[in-house]
């Protein structure tokens, strides 16, 4: 995925989980490592993931950029 493919802070975005489609909105791209609540998520500028908020639950997940899909 390019830079300009990639979504961005603020997009409506959808992705794919066990339990069916979830909805959120893209909060920003992680490009080191970060750590939500106790995960820690490697990224960096060759590999970012894209930092979301569920619409549903209010948490905030790291994706590949590929794995989640703009609205």
């Amino acid at each position: 995925m390019t830079k300009s493919s990639m979504p961005k802070k603020g997009d409506k975005v959808a992705w794919k989980t066990p339990q069916g489609e979830t909805h959120g909105t893209v909060k920003g791209i992680a490009t080191k490592t970060v750590k939500i609540k106790h995960n820690t998520i490697r990224a960096s500028e060759d590999d970012p993931r894209v930092m979301v908020e569920s619409a549903k639950t209010g948490a905030t997940a790291a994706h590949k950029p590929g794995s989640v899909h703009t609205q």
